[in-house]
C-alpha cells in the first residue's frame, strides 16, 4: 500500500503519512489515488477501474475561523453515494487542545460523522428536531467542536455537490418548479433569443485550437491563421415545454404532438447546429449513447440514448436560421430535472492523438429559463425556517444554540449595572449587600465558570491584539456569545469603574478564591497580611508577566497560549481539576495560599487583571467616597481592606481594588465609621466638642470600643 502513494501530491498541505494511513484504513481495497482535481482539489479513490471513494482537505472547500483564530483542517472521505466515512483532523491551533483537553477527544468527536449523509443535518447537543442528527459536545471545548461540526458538513455538502453525489439546492429549492402551461405569447426568433429563452453557443476554429494548447493534441488539425475566424460551431438550445417557446418554434401540432408524446415530469430539449462541426458526429450508432452532447445540472451528467432522441425536422418561428442539424432530446422522468434551476449543455471536442487515443475538452453553453415561464412552489414555514437557518452565519447559530446562557447573563449583568449604579443605596444596608455579593460569587463560579465556560483569559486578549494588526473578523469574537458578552460589558466597567468590576464580581477563579477565604474566616483561620512596603512591590510581577507572554506572542501564538498556563482558569474552571496532576496540584497550590491570605494570585500573578489595570487608567469617574480623615488618623478601611487596595495614606489604589464594596458600607455605617461617629456626637451635644477629645486614634481594631471610649 505505501507504493501506492508515492507520488501523490496533496491539495494544501502534506502532513505526511498520516492521510496515507487514514486513507488504508478506511478504506483497505484502494489500489490508486488520483492526484488532486477541480476547484476543491479532491482525490479519487480507485478499488481497481471503480470509484470507491473521494478524499479532500476541508481547507480547499472552507475557511472558517475556530476559536483560536485560525480554520481548522480535516481530511475528509466521501463515499460514491454522499456519506461521510472519515473526518480527521490534521491540524488546528485550538488553546484548549493545545494543553488542556487531549486531543484524542476531538479525534473520538469526529470519528462520529462516520455514516452521516453530507445532506442530512447534524447539530451539536441535542435538538427538538427529529430528523437532525445529533453529535455530542466535547466539554470544555463546545466553541471548538460546533466549529468543527459546521467545517465538516459545509466541506462536505459542497464537495459533494461539485461531484454531482447530491443535488445543490435544499429546504424548499428542492422541490422542481414547474413550466406555466398558461402562458403563451406569440413570439419571433430574435424575441426568444432576446429574453434568453433560446441560448447560443458560437465557436470559432481559433477558439477550439486555444482549448487544446498544453495537450497532447495541440497542433493536431489546427487552423491557419485565415481559417481561425471560421465558424466552428454554432450552437444553439431551447426548452420545449414551455408555451411560448415549444408552440413558436415547432408549430401548434408540432408543439401538441411533443406534448402529448411527453410523461408527466419529461422535459424536451431542442438542440440546433451549424458550421463544421456536428454535435451529433458521425459515429453514433443506433443503440449507443450521444458522446458529444451532455447536460449537466446539480451535479449530475445527464446523457443520452438513440430512444432519447428525435429529429427537428423544421423551426416555424419568424427568422430561423437555416441549420445544418437539429434534434430534440428527451430528459426522462427518473432523472430528477428541474426546469427552474440553471443547466448547462455540455459539446465535447475530440482530437485523435493516435491510432485509438484521443484528447477531449469542453465547452459550456449555460441555460436559464426565463421566469415568467415557471412556477416555483412556495416554501412552508418549516421550510423557511430551515432555509433562513442554512443560510445564517455560523455564530448566529452558535447564539441561537446558547440563547438560555445568554438570557441568564444578561440578566446578572442587568443586576450587576443596577448594583454599580445604586452603589450608594446598597453600602447602606451592608447585611443585605453581603449576602447579596455573595450569592452573586456563587453564581460566577458555578454559572458562568463551571456551566456556561465563561472564564475570560489572558489569551482573549492576546488573540484581540494581534487580530487587529493581521486579519481582523468579527465572527472570530463571535462565536463564543457567553466570552463576548462578559467582554464587552467587562470593556465598559473598566472606563466607568475600574479593572474591579471584573476581577471582584465576574471573574470565576476570583470568585472561587474569594468563597473559599470567606469560608475560612468563618472556621477561624488565622489570616497573614503582607506588609504593605512588599506588597505594593509585588503589584510588579503581574506586569512583568503580562509583558513577557505579549512578547512570546508576537514570536508564536501557540507557544503564548501553553505559557499562558500560568492562569489556572483553564484547570479550575474550563476543566474542572479533570487534567494532568501537575496542572491541579498547580491550581489547588494557589486555592491553599488563598485559605491564608486573601486572592494571592490575583494581587500578585495574574496577567489578565494587569491588562485589565493599564486600560483602567482611562477610567471616566471615580465612585469611591472618601472622607478627609481617611488615611489621616483613620485607618480602618485601610486595615480592612482584604485585598490591601488602600494605602497607608488613605486613598484606593483603583488598580488593585477589587470593587467589593466593603469600605462603602464602613463609609456610610453611622456605627463603624470613626469620623461619622464623631460627626453624630457632634451633633447629639448641639456644640462643637472640644479639641483634645475630638482627635480620632489610628484605628488598628474594631470601632465598636472606639465609640465606646467616646
Amino acid at each position: 500500500m505505501a507504493c501506492l502513494f508515492s507520488g501523490l501530491a496533496f491539495a494544501t498541505k502534506d502532513y505526511g503519512d498520516i492521510e496515507r494511513q487514514r486513507i488504508a484504513e478506511v478504506l483497505p481495497a484502494v489500489t490508486e489515488v488520483s492526484e488532486p482535481q477541480g476547484e476543491h482539489q479532491v482525490r479519487r479513490l480507485m478499488a481497481g477501474d471503480d470509484v470507491v471513494g473521494y478524499a479532500f482537505q476541508s481547507l480547499d472547500v472552507v475557511d472558517i475561523p475556530a476559536y483560536s483564530g485560525k480554520p481548522v483542517n480535516l481530511q475528509v472521505i466521501l463515499d460514491p453515494d454522499g456519506v461521510i466515512l472519515d473526518a480527521y483532523v490534521l491540524e488546528h491551533h485550538e488553546p484548549i487542545l493545545l494543553i488542556g483537553i487531549p486531543e484524542e477527544q476531538l479525534h473520538q468527536f469526529t470519528a462520529k460523522y462516520k455514516g452521516i449523509r453530507v445532506d442530512q443535518r447534524v447539530i451539536v447537543g441535542h435538538s427538538s428536531d427529529p430528523e437532525a442528527v445529533t453529535v455530542d459536545a466535547v466539554t470544555g471545548a463546545t466553541v471548538t467542536v460546533m466549529v468543527v461540526n459546521e467545517i465538516v458538513m459545509r466541506a462536505a455538502h459542497e464537495v459533494a455537490v461539485e461531484l454531482g453525489l447530491v443535488e445543490a439546492s435544499a429546504g424548499a429549492a428542492s422541490k422542481p418548479a414547474t413550466i406555466r402551461q398558461d402562458l403563451y405569447a406569440p413570439a419571433t426568433w430574435a424575441e426568444l433569443t432576446g429574453n434568453g429563452a433560446i441560448r447560443r453557443l458560437h465557436l470559432t476554429r481559433g477558439q477550439v485550437d486555444e482549448a487544446f494548447k498544453g495537450t497532447e493534441a495541440e497542433g493536431v488539425d489546427t487552423a491557419s491563421p485565415e481559417e481561425a475566424g471560421d465558424t466552428f460551431i454554432d450552437l444553439y438550445v431551447a426548452h420545449l415545454n414551455a408555451p411560448t417557446i415549444g408552440r413558436n418554434l415547432l408549430g401548434e401540432n408540432g408543439y401538441r404532438f411533443l406534448m402529448d408524446e411527453l410523461e408527466e415530469g419529461e422535459h424536451a430539449i431542442a438542440v440546433m447546429g451549424l458550421g463544421m462541426y456536428s454535435y451529433k458526429g458521425s459515429g453514433y450508432v443506433r443503440g449507443g449513447i450521444f458522446d458529444r452532447v451532455q447536460l449537466r445540472q446539480f451535479g449530475n451528467i445527464i446523457s443520452f440514448r438513440d430512444m432519447d432522441h428525435e429529429r427537428l425536422e423544421d423551426l416555424f418561428a419568424e427568422g430561423a436560421p437555416d441549420f445544418t442539424e437539429m434534434s430534440i432530446f428527451t430528459v426522462r422522468e427518473h432523472v430528477g430535472f428541474d426546469p427552474g434551476t440553471p443547466w448547462t449543455l455540455e459539446l465535447l471536442v475530440r482530437r485523435q492523438t493516435g491510432p485509438v487515443d484521443g484528447i477531449f475538452t469542453s465547452f459550456e453553453l449555460p441555460y436559464q429559463i426565463p421566469e415568467a415561464y415557471i412556477d416555483r412552489p412556495q416554501p412552508t414555514a418549516e421550510e423557511l425556517a430551515a432555509i433562513e437557518e442554512a443560510n445564517r452565519p455560523m455564530w448566529v447559530n452558535i447564539w441561537y444554540a446558547k440563547s438560555f446562557q445568554i438570557g441568564v447573563i444578561l440578566a446578572a449583568l442587568a443586576l450587576l449595572t443596577v448594583i454599580l449604579f445604586l452603589q450608594d443605596k446598597f453600602t447602606q444596608h451592608p447585611t443585605f449587600l453581603k449576602r447579596l455579593r455573595e450569592g452573586y460569587l456563587v453564581f460566577t463560579v458555578v454559572f458562568i465558570g463551571w456551566y456556561a465556560l465563561g472564564q475570560l483569559s489572558v489569551v482573549n486578549v492576546l488573540t484581540f491584539v494581534h487580530a487587529l494588526v493581521q486579519d481582523f473578523r468579527w465572527e472570530l469574537f463571535l462565536t463564543d456569545p457567553v466570552i463576548f458578552i462578559l467582554w464587552t460589558f467587562t470593556a465598559a466597567s473598566v472606563l466607568l469603574w475600574g479593572r474591579g468590576v471584573f476581577c471582584g464580581w465576574l471573574c470565576p477563579f476570583g470568585a472561587l478564591q474569594e468563597l473559599i477565604n470567606e469560608a475560612a474566616r468563618k472556621l477561624k483561620i488565622r489570616q497573614f497580611d503582607v506588609p504593605f512596603a512588599i506588597h505594593e512591590r509585588l503589584w510588579a510581577i503581574k506586569y512583568i508577566v503580562l509583558l513577557v507572554l505579549f512578547g512570546i506572542s508576537l514570536e508564536s501564538m501557540t507557544l503564548a497560549e501553553k505559557a499562558a498556563e500560568v492562569e489556572p482558569f483553564k484547570t479550575a474552571i474550563t476543566l474542572k481539576f479533570d487534567r494532568q496532576w501537575w496542572f491541579v496540584a498547580y491550581a489547588v497550590a494557589l486555592l491553599v495560599v488563598n485559605i491564608f491570605t486573601r486572592k494571592v494570585y490575583c494581587r500578585y500573578i495574574c496577567p489578565l487583571g494587569a491588562g485589565l489595570a493599564i486600560t483602567g487608567r482611562f477610567r471616566l469617574f471615580d465612585w469611591l467616597k472618601r472622607r478627609k480623615e481617611c488615611g489621616n488618623p483613620c485607618q480602618l478601611c485601610a486595615n480592612e481592606c482584604e485585598v490591601q487596595a488602600i494605602h497607608p495614606d488613605g486613598h484606593i489604589n483603583h488598580n488593585e481594588c477589587h470593587y467589593c464594596l466593603d469600605c462603602q458600607m464602613t463609609y456610610h455605617n453611622e456605627n463603624k465609621c470613626p469620623p461619622l461617629i464623631v460627626k453624630n456626637k457632634r451633633a447629639k451635644r448641639g456644640k462643637k466638642a472640644p479639641a483634645q477629645p475630638d482627635l480620632i486614634p489610628v484605628v488598628q481594631v474594631t470601632p465598636e470600643p472606639i465609640a465606646a471610649a467616646l
